[in-house]
């Protein structure tokens, strides 16, 4: 799908939304879904329309309450600290972004020229707060029963991902404790950079002993980083397992 202009027409708008919806899978009021989409760097361009900032303070709390609950009933025996990491885990800027990415969110946005040629639509803050908005808009129009259904469409397989972990550690984190228990030595990340100062891509390759087991991209040092350990841990993993077995 292409990328949708500032300036788009009327009828283009509309299939926009109408295209949104169908990849939400929820009939949405289109001004409730227009306003989700809304970036307040637009709205300033265009005599200060509603943004969507209010509906992403409601969305946040939303998908707070769903995945707490989630992570309440599926794990009994997790204390408090340890639902807490599971839960920073599952819902935080950077999984957030990926989901908006895995919904091509970032098409739909409504932005201002500034943000716009500086890459906006890909900006991890920005995705993750027009997700939220979009949650927040599913919630109002169709309540929580059916918001809950939207957010465990999205958000269940970073929570089995998670699981893995154990307690919601993070994956550089994980990696570390993996290597320790292994006695392979502490893991070392190499990075590298590309593109201009606006629109950076960062790419990391982990080693442990020597060797290269991981390898990431993000548009953060600490995303490519992230990415690179969860690849390493996966491998690693994998590779003990077909040695018990």
């Amino acid at each position: 799908m292409a990328k949708h202009s500032v300036g788009a027409e009327a009828g283009d708008v509309g299939a926009q939304l109408a295209a949104l919806q169908e990849i939400t899978g929820f009939s949405l009021d289109p001004t409730l879904l227009e306003r989700a989409i809304t970036h307040r760097s637009y709205a300033y361009e265009h005599g200060g329309l509603p943004t969507n900032e209010r509906l992403e303070f409601l969305g946040d709390a939303v998908l707070g309450v769903i995945i707490t609950e989630t992570l309440y009933r599926r794990f009994p025996d997790l204390p408090e600290g340890q639902l807490a990491k599971f839960r920073s885990a599952v819902v935080n800027m950077r999984a957030l972004a990926d989901v908006a990415r895995s919904l091509r969110l970032g098409e739909f946005l409504r932005l201002g020229r500034g943000e716009e040629s500086t890459g906006g639509r890909n900006k991890s803050s920005i995705l993750a707060d027009a997700l939220e908005a979009l949650i927040g808009a599913v919630y109002v129009e169709h309540g929580l029963e059916q918001t809950a259904i939207f957010v465990h469409r999205l958000f269940d397989p970073l929570i089995e991902r998670a699981a893995a972990l154990g307690a919601g550690l993070d994956w550089k984190t994980s990696l570390q404790e993996l290597t320790s228990a292994q006695a392979l030595g502490v893991p070392f990340y190499d990075i590298s950079e590309s593109g201009p100062d606006h629109e950076k891509t960062f790419t990391a390759e982990v080693r442990v002993a020597g060797t290269v087991y991981g390898s990431g991209c993000g548009r953060s040092k600490k995303e490519a980083e992230q990415r690179a350990a969860q690849e390493a841990w996966l491998r690693i993993r994998r590779n003990i397992d077909e040695t018990v077995s």
